[in-house]
């Protein structure tokens, strides 16, 4: 699993997710402006969209015989 590229765009994928979390819950946490904070959290379910359609596409082409 770890030899297929597509692995490492996944990984990077997930890393973005958590680090925009936790971007935004600073952002909360330190009281500042909540309408940054909520666009930072809507952010947040875009990007994680994107990591789990890139995770269920692997796990089909690797079941479909994909490399």
């Amino acid at each position: 699993m770890a030899d297929d590229p597509f692995f490492y765009v996944i990984v990077a994928a997930c890393l973005v997710v958590g680090g925009i979390l936790a971007w935004g819950l600073r952002t909360f946490q330190s009281g500042g402006d909540s309408k940054k904070a909520n666009k930072i959290m809507q952010l947040r379910i875009l990007a994680q969209f994107i990591a789990v359609i890139l995770i269920v596409a692997f796990a089909y082409f690797k079941t479909q015989g994909g490399s």
